[in-house]
């Protein structure tokens, strides 16, 4: 049988980043464009991959959303949503971009998203003095396997997931499944498995209508996750205008699941004080 593929393999191994990633190096927009004060920053991986981001800052707030973007363009087409972020769920914001994204340097790759993720942690803590209990890791699509790999080694205020998807195998045999291309992907990107060593208290949300990863791996992805969680329906959206078709109501289930973590966390300050 792996004979009968061969020229499909050699095909696929080269050609696999280029179908998981769709990186945009063109900066379009910033957050001043739409009236957001903003530090544009660089910072270093820890293999010397330069890297670009936005610390976006709300008055006087006391946590601050690290958010992974998903698999294609850059920061700047997240623009209007970081707008949104800002003035509703009133919080600071840093987005970064991924090596080979945007500003950024380097070549993609999944090893190097992990990389990339770890440095921006650290930055925020070197930089702005964010604790991890003050870090709200957000990742939304393929960014929500970097936000969970985060999870496993840093144990935030909150994890936040949109969109997840079981692991890159999992989606190509949902979305090619008369081919044999999952055996064949190195690149793994395992939520199911990883969500199952998450600490931090979690929200998954997820768009009933959603055309690329099908609702019922973020579902599935939320079940085996421990407690403590909460899932979130996102009526009539598909997979890119989660934040438009949800309204109010989206980020009004962003901002009270962010204060829903703070209790549960400072509940269990007082359980151990009181053992």
């Amino acid at each position: 049988m792996l004979i009968l593929f061969m020229p499909f393999f050699l095909w696929a191994c080269p050609m696999e980043e280029r179908l998981i990633f769709h990186p945009d190096k063109t900066i379009y927009q910033t957050p001043r464009d739409v009236g957001l004060n903003f530090d544009d920053v660089h910072f270093t991986a820890r293999d010397g991959v330069r890297l670009n981001g936005w610390f976006v800052p709300y008055p006087n707030a006391q946590r601050t959303l690290l958010w992974f973007h998903g698999n294609a363009g850059n920061i700047s087409h997240r623009v209007q949503n970081i707008r949104l972020l800002h003035d509703k769920v009133k919080i600071n914001v840093f987005i970064f971009d991924y090596r080979g994204y945007g500003r950024s340097d380097g070549e993609t790759s999944e090893p190097g998203t992990y990389l990339d993720g770890r440095a921006a942690i650290d930055f925020l803590r070197q930089s702005y003095n964010v604790q991890p209990k003050q870090l709200v890791l957000f990742g939304r699509s393929l960014g929500a396997a970097v936000a969970v790999e985060m999870a496993m080694n840093v144990e935030g205020l909150a994890l936040i997931l949109e969109s997840p998807f079981f692991s890159v195998p999992e989606m190509a045999r949902a979305v090619i499944p008369l081919l044999p291309l999952a055996p064949l992907l190195s690149t793994r990107y395992d939520n199911l498995e990883k969500v199952r060593r998450v600490k931090s208290p979690l929200l998954v949300l997820h768009g009933d209508r959603d055309e690329v990863v099908p609702f019922n791996q973020g579902r599935k992805v939320f079940e085996a996750a421990p407690e403590p969680k909460k899932f979130y329906t996102i009526i009539g959206a598909g997979h890119n205008d989660t934040y438009l078709v949800g309204g109010d109501a989206y980020f009004t289930a962003l901002r009270e699941s962010i204060d829903w973590a703070a209790s549960v966390a400072k509940s269990a300050g007082i359980s151990k004080i009181n053992r």
